[in-house]
């Protein structure tokens, strides 16, 4: 900004682009000398798939700097801020943080958790039901329903699903509808056992597929490799796909949101592991019944409800005749009490009473 008039903006694309300082200096031009730069991230100071941003900064004559946050990253963490000050340009930050940290979510969480921003999607009738007693779910919630969760899945760089999904609904997992890069989201398929069919149509080449399952060999993989389709192998954790790994290989890879949308085990696993931020719940005015129709969380459950999973800012809105309700995960806090039998037993160790059981999905 340069007497109080924008004179260039941007955005960052995708990765591998030119980052928003860039794309606003290329904008401004020869009017970006002497202007101030506001940024809701603490521009870079190191070479990774592009150049600093800091140099082309000092290049462009930048008067002042106004950054909301620092940046997250370790690599970067306060050094672009302070390469700026060495060059002379006046750096404030803390401006608006909490806003700048809600944009950045994803990436903040990332950064310093080395996990993605994991949002799970569940279309189910009223009573809770994703499909029939015969596995029957096209389609529980409407058309303006579906439509919300193509624009949705444009914002995530994975989808991922349970092999129990594949194999009832055998869905294609793609973006329809609305505007989208062509190389995301990645498909990723938790497939312990690696029962895929080969003819599913989740495997199509782009966006690319990715299979995480705990086989390490055979025909089926050779079969899938050849297609295109990415095998990961990991460790089996009760003849199960560790997700906890799972998701740090996403983050080293540069996916940092996920969006999970079935089954209930896989939901269920997730959950577990204490990995899911936020839940969208597509609620149809429908009733199915039945003892054995599967519901949204699956798994064993809990045993008390002290245990149970809440959520917080809540909201409750309509989309077409279905109610789309959003949250925050909120999870049940471990409460730890002194146990006489340890400090008997010389370990100086307390006993925690609310451990959470650990589980993975496959």
């Amino acid at each position: 900004m340069r007497g109080g008039r924008i004179v260039g903006q941007g955005f960052h694309r995708k990765a591998g682009w030119p980052h928003a300082e860039v794309e606003a200096l290329r904008q401004a031009g020869s009017a970006a000398r002497g202007a101030t730069l506001y940024v809701t991230l603490e521009p870079c100071n190191h070479t990774g798939r592009t150049p600093p941003c800091c140099n082309a900064i000092i290049r462009a004559g930048i008067a002042k700097v106004v950054a909301a946050m620092k940046d997250p990253n370790p690599i970067t963490d306060g050094r672009g801020i302070a390469r700026l000050r060495r060059a002379g340009i006046p750096v404030s930050t803390d401006i608006l943080q909490p806003d700048a940290e809600a944009l950045n979510v994803p990436f903040c969480k990332a950064m310093r958790r080395g996990l993605p921003f994991v949002t799970v999607k569940v279309g189910q009738s009223l009573d809770g039901k994703i499909a029939t007693r015969t596995g029957a779910s096209r389609w529980i919630t409407s058309a303006a329903s579906r439509r919300l969760v193509h624009a949705y899945r444009g914002e995530a760089d994975a989808i991922l699903v349970g092999i129990n999904t594949v194999l009832r609904d055998d869905p294609r997992l793609t973006i329809r509808g609305v505007r989208h890069r062509m190389d995301r989201p990645i498909k990723i398929i938790v497939d312990s056992r690696l029962r895929i069919p080969l003819t599913a149509r989740c495997l199509s080449r782009r966006p690319a597929t990715l299979i995480a399952t705990t086989v390490r060999g055979g025909e089926k993989r050779r079969r899938l490799v050849a297609r295109g389709v990415e095998v990961v192998t990991l460790p089996s954790r009760r003849s199960r796909v560790p997700l906890r790994q799972l998701f740090h290989l996403l983050v080293r890879r540069g996916m940092h949101s996920v969006l999970i949308e079935g089954g209930g085990d896989v939901i269920a696993g997730a959950l577990a592991e204490r990995l899911v931020d936020r839940v969208t719940f597509f609620v149809a005015p429908i009733l199915i019944g039945g003892r054995t129709a599967p519901t949204a969380v699956g798994g064993e459950g809990i045993s008390r409800l002290s245990r149970a999973v809440r959520l917080d800012d809540v909201t409750a809105r309509h989309i077409g005749p279905d109610l789309c309700i959003e949250g925050r995960v909120v999870y049940p806090t471990t409460v730890r009490r002194f146990s006489p039998l340890r400090r008997l037993a010389g370990s100086g160790v307390e006993r925690s009473t609310g451990k959470q059981g650990r589980r993975q999905t496959g």
